[in-house]
């Protein structure tokens, strides 16, 4: 675990990243505003190893989760980042769209799109663990099949919304393929 010190939280009035904005609008003959960040959408990525039957996520500080509850656990984004970021070789073609959601629906609203991808001891070509010359820290975290519910629930692990519904997808619709428990 990486030690986190020295914080300072100052007003953010320039970002590539984030654009605060207040709209102004009528709802039933009622003026209302609404602040919101405009953010950009997402991608992400539920990789499930069927050699291990384990499921592939990263772990990467996330400092406004921080601030709040302490580090993020959060599936990997991208397929072009599931070897950056997890080591796995997995081309494009075998990603499975699953769906699209909105996420942060109070503040940003920004859809974000999931996928799933299978992949095997035999698609590992690395530790993964993203760029460190971009700065990244990125931890790579194998999560048994039969205790991803319990995970998923556990509101002691930080994760996104994603993972518990990525894991609930997977329960759903992938587990009995498997004939393993999810432990729901």
């Amino acid at each position: 675990m990486e030690e986190i010190n020295n914080i300072e939280v100052t007003p953010c009035t320039e970002s590539d990243y984030l654009k605060p904005l207040r709209v102004h609008y009528n709802q039933n003959g009622t003026k209302k505003s609404w602040d919101f960040m405009r953010t950009h959408d997402s991608v992400s990525v539920l990789i499930f190893n069927t050699s291990s039957h384990c499921f592939v996520l990263v772990k990467q500080f996330r400092p406004a989760v921080y601030m709040l509850v302490g580090p993020p656990v959060a599936a990997a984004q991208w397929a072009s980042e599931v070897l950056e970021e997890c080591g796995y070789d997995v081309p494009a073609s075998k990603l499975k769209r699953i769906t699209s959601y909105r996420s942060g629906v109070g503040v940003t609203g920004a859809k974000q799109t999931m996928f799933y991808a299978e992949v095997s001891d035999d698609n590992c070509v690395s530790a993964g663990g993203g760029e460190p010359k971009e700065g990244e820290l990125i931890e790579v975290v194998k999560v048994p099949l039969h205790e991803a519910m319990t995970f998923a629930y556990d509101e002691r692990i930080p994760k996104t919304m994603g993972v518990i519904f990525s894991f609930i997808w997977f329960h759903n619709n992938m587990s009995p393929k498997y004939k393993i428990s999810t432990n729901v």
